[in-house]
């Protein structure tokens, strides 16, 4: 009975030990798997949100000067008619 125990402990250490290794395998690819990604990101140099927030600012400003220009054409043209 007692050598039926110790191979039924030596099974749950081999156990034990292979999803302990099955969990670092796991980690350790999740980590490399973000270092890649996280470079692709880098390496597609996409804009920062304050940068296309500053952007989207001008872009504001621009459409609101031009629909100002466009009504004093509107009043300048129709003192010409």
């Amino acid at each position: 009975m007692a050598s039926s125990n110790s191979r039924l402990d030596d099974l749950a250490g081999l156990m034990t030990g292979a999803m302990g290794a099955a969990r670092a395998a796991g980690d350790e690819a999740r980590t490399a798997m973000q270092a890649r990604v996280r470079s692709m990101i880098a390496d597609m140099d996409l804009a920062e949100r304050d940068e296309v927030e500053a952007i989207r600012e001008i872009a504001v400003k621009a459409l609101e000067r031009v629909e100002d220009l466009e009504k004093r054409i509107e009043v300048l043209e129709g003192k010409k008619a």
